[in-house]
């Protein structure tokens, strides 16, 4: 949620913002907002005059009490009851007022970095740099279901029995790569100076709708029938959370921190769920990590985050590269974001496995999130960032990693997770 005090000085330069996100129907929010914030001052006013008049008032019925002059008096109560019952109204309409704008000020896009590419959707995403040689072996990769099916590691028949489409039971040594990753990713982000957590698996509504857009809300969460808690997406929704409405120490800044969690999503839109894969499923887990600092300091902090994703992956010998998402493609709160993508073998192209944003001060304006620097209290900066979120993870490791004879080697920064297991071997039929 952008400051209003920019909306009402340079309206244009929100248009515009919004343009370039191709969200056109959005351009009469901030003419509304305008029209409600122009009702809501000028309502002010008036009510900071009623409340004088009343002051005033009450002073002279006191007056004319010490005088006996009573009659008077009370003809000067019944001028303070009808302010009373005008402020009474008034306060109702201040309250409404003040409703419809948040509303609508929710729905405005945050303001873009100037050096987010122009495009309608993901197809106009932008390539930034390769880390590590795409490879692709004489030999044929097979589907990443299949793969882990021979290692005798995925069973989705019986998961579509006890929880539908969606979900998987991971087994033996295809499960326990899947922890050693995220169990490396936790060390490799501690090594990096972040704090460990293990945060709330739900959270409430009013956290909700701090830390992301109602559009993203609608495609994502799962709620809990009956009660206000929805189960998160990512752990960067209750470890943003955990800061609502607090004042941090400018001294204490930056806060880093890397969580872990399960996922859930609905997985809501044209992408859909895989029969048969792991890529887009309702369950998953994921390293993550959070960072809020001075608004000064984001970008060298966006900069950092992602490269430490791509070093992560680099050291599972699996090539990555940068895709800077354009306008069209950035979620509302986000001031500038970019993918991660790993290569796939083979498909011969790159998928995501990880997304970096900063939201600017977007997060901590919605839930009150303030540093109390020598100048004052000032909101901070949010950023988030994806270490690894497995199955994905997962099928970027074992295709990279996958030999002829069908086994797949174990990355060297994994083997003490593993018990020292180096290579994984097809199961004998």
């Amino acid at each position: 949620m952008i400051d209003i005090k920019i909306l009402r000085e340079n309206p244009e330069m929100i248009k515009e913002n919004i343009r370039k996100k191709f969200q056109d129907h959005k351009l009469i929010l901030v003419d509304e907002v305008l029209k409600l914030d122009k009702e809501s001052r000028e309502l002010t006013l008036m009510c900071d005059e009623l409340r004088m008049n009343r002051n005033s008032i009450s002073k002279e019925i006191g007056g004319l009490m010490a005088q006996g002059r009573k009659e008077e008096a009370e003809s000067k109560k019944q001028e303070v009851n009808k302010i009373n019952e005008k402020l009474a109204e008034n306060e109702v309409r201040e309250e409404e007022l003040k409703e419809q704008i948040k509303e609508r000020m929710m729905k405005i896009p945050n303001i873009m970095d100037d050096s987010v590419p122009i495009g309608k959707d993901d197809t106009e995403n932008v390539e930034n740099e390769k880390f590590g040689e795409p490879v692709v072996p004489e030999y044929e990769i097979p589907y990443h279901a299949d793969i882990i099916e021979s290692l005798g590691g995925l069973d989705k028949e019986s998961a579509g029995r006890t929880s539908g489409n969606g979900f998987y039971y991971l087994l033996g040594d295809v499960a326990r790569l899947h922890e050693a990753m995220i169990a490396y990713a936790r060390d490799f982000m501690i090594g990096k100076g972040f704090t460990y957590c293990i945060p709330p698996f739900m959270i409430r509504s009013d956290v909700v709708n701090g830390v992301m857009s109602f559009e993203e809300l609608e495609a994502m969460m799962y709620k809990i029938e009956g009660e206000d808690l929805y189960l998160i997406g990512t752990s960067e929704h209750s470890m943003i959370g955990k800061f609502r409405g607090q004042i941090v120490k400018e001294e204490d800044l930056p806060i880093t921190i890397t969580g872990y969690s399960p996922c859930f999503r609905k997985e809501v839109g044209s992408h859909g769920l895989e029969e048969r894969g792991l890529y887009r499923v309702h369950q998953f887990e994921k390293q993550e990590m959070i960072v809020l600092c001075k608004p000064e300091d984001q970008m060298d902090w966006y900069r950092k985050m992602w490269s430490y994703t791509v070093e992560f992956f680099r050291s599972l010998d699996v090539p990555v590269r940068t895709l800077e998402c354009c306008s069209g493609d950035l979620a509302d709160l986000k001031v500038k974001s970019c993918d991660v993508e790993a290569w796939s073998p083979r498909q011969q192209k790159y998928f995501e496995v990880g997304s970096c944003s900063t939201l600017g001060d977007a997060q901590a304006r919605r839930l009150s999130i303030r540093a109390k620097g020598e100048k004052g209290n000032y909101l901070v900066a949010t950023l988030n960032n994806t270490v690894v979120a497995s199955p994905r993870g997962l099928i970027a490791v074992l295709e990279n990693n996958y030999q002829k004879d069908g086994s797949v080697k174990v990355p060297e920064v994994l083997w003490q997770y593993m018990g020292g297991t180096k290579i994984l071997k097809p199961k004998t039929k």
